[in-house]
């Protein structure tokens, strides 16, 4: 494991890995398709982990029918989620804080990168009560192409002034940790769905079980 004062920046990505969003998707996508007269298993929700939200619209309808109606599961997935993150918020991964304190400590550059559009990242942030961690934030509508493409991270490596294989990426995806590798950055895994993906375990240069491990990671070296 390299010392994280190796690297010229960090770039985080967020669902999954910095916000502990996608148990919220996974309960509102389930609770529309209940409401629809159908459902998912928890691998087809499993498999949704990390992709742009047009790529889960082709796997909704590849897996319901290209009939399915998804308009209205849409519609209800948005009416559920912001029903439950109303009531519940939305928590940060465990270690993000500690992480970030120790990436500060080490006065060394970060920012978001995500496949998330613009609107839903600032509102989740806001949710979590972290608007204001991040001043360099990369979204899915920055980029002509998301994840598993490297796109997101070439932009936000551009944006801090490094180069991107100085750059190490924290990523909870098999889609994430493609880009990561497509971009020739460092890429450290953080999971955040089991089974834990083998592929995205090839790819990665290092894997951990939460950002509090990576922390104590970078801190032994």
């Amino acid at each position: 494991m390299c010392k994280l004062t190796d690297f010229a920046a960090v770039i985080f990505d967020m669902d999954g890995l910095v916000l502990d969003t996608e148990k919220t998707y996974f309960k509102a996508w389930q609770a529309a398709a209940t409401s629809m007269g159908v459902g998912f298993t928890e691998t087809f929700l499993n498999s949704l982990s990390g992709l742009h939200y047009k790529n889960i619209e082709r796997k909704v309808l590849a897996h319901l029918g290209a009939d399915f109606d998804l308009k209205s599961f849409n519609e209800l997935s948005g009416v559920f989620w912001r029903k439950q993150v109303s009531i519940d918020g939305i928590e940060t991964k465990h270690g993000f804080n500690q992480l970030l304190d120790f990436i500060i400590e080490c006065k060394i550059p970060y920012c978001l990168a995500t496949n998330s559009r613009a609107i839903n990242v600032y509102e989740c942030l806001e949710l979590a009560g972290i608007k204001e961690v991040f001043s360099t934030i990369v979204t899915r509508d920055d980029v002509i192409q998301g994840k598993p493409e490297p796109d997101v991270f070439l932009k936000a490596a551009e944006r801090l002034k490094v180069p991107i294989a100085d750059c190490l990426i924290l990523e909870d995806s098999l889609v994430g940790i493609q880009a990561a590798a497509k971009a020739g950055a460092f890429s450290v895994f953080v999971p955040s769905t089991v089974p834990v993906d083998l592929m995205a375990i090839e790819l990665c240069d290092f894997m951990v079980a939460d950002l509090s491990q990576a922390l104590f990671a970078f801190k032994s070296v």
